[in-house]
């Protein structure tokens, strides 16, 4: 949560280095094939000047990116306080490696952004590397069940086929296990 892959201090870029390392070494240990961590981009903290936050994000995810790789892990970047999703686009496409991609949250995407989800997905689907799927009311990011609140899973299901883009790691995240069945029973109807 305190973490920074973008921070202009580079004290702060250290340490969110260092938790990321432990984070691989972990998730290497489990025998994870895949890791999610956050961009850290505000656009408020970097006076929408996002060619800021991507020099500095960069210096993290070097070494980082080459952690995962020697462990045989994938690292996507979540969306979180976007509106748009090129400084996601852009980090990706600057580390350009087959070890690096991007995680589309449902959620986070139904309360920050400010584009269509038609749009979202063609910036970023060459990238996508996991899909987290949970639903909220475009107020709260309440975690509700797909299908319990107001975004168009329709929509996201027949725009990602269209693009040709269907082979993602796929995470329900929601926060009971009967929220888990219900969530899986209305994915598997759509």
């Amino acid at each position: 949560m305190d973490l920074s892959p973008g921070a202009l201090d580079p004290l702060i870029r250290r340490v969110t280095v260092e938790r990321f390392s432990q984070t691989l070494n972990i998730a290497g240990l489990l025998g994870a094939g895949n890791v999610v961590f956050h961009s850290g981009y505000e656009k408020w903290k970097y006076e929408h000047r996002t060619e800021i936050w991507l020099e500095r994000s960069l210096r993290t995810w070097e070494p980082v990116v080459t952690q995962a790789e020697a462990k045989g892990l994938t690292i996507a970047i979540e969306n979180i306080f976007e509106e748009e999703p090129e400084n996601l686009r852009m980090l990706a496409e600057a580390v350009s490696s087959r070890n690096f991609g991007l995680c589309f949250d449902a959620g986070h995407f139904n309360l920050f952004s400010t584009i269509s989800l038609k749009q979202w997905l063609s910036i970023v689907s060459p990238y996508l590397l996991e899909l987290h799927l949970h639903d909220n009311d475009g107020a709260r990011d309440s975690h509700l069940p797909p299908g319990k609140g107001v975004f168009d899973f329709k929509a996201f299901f027949d725009d990602l086929e269209a693009l040709g883009t269907d082979n993602f790691i796929t995470t329900v995240e929601t926060h009971s296990i009967d929220d888990v069945r219900e969530s899986i029973r209305f994915i598997s109807a759509v």
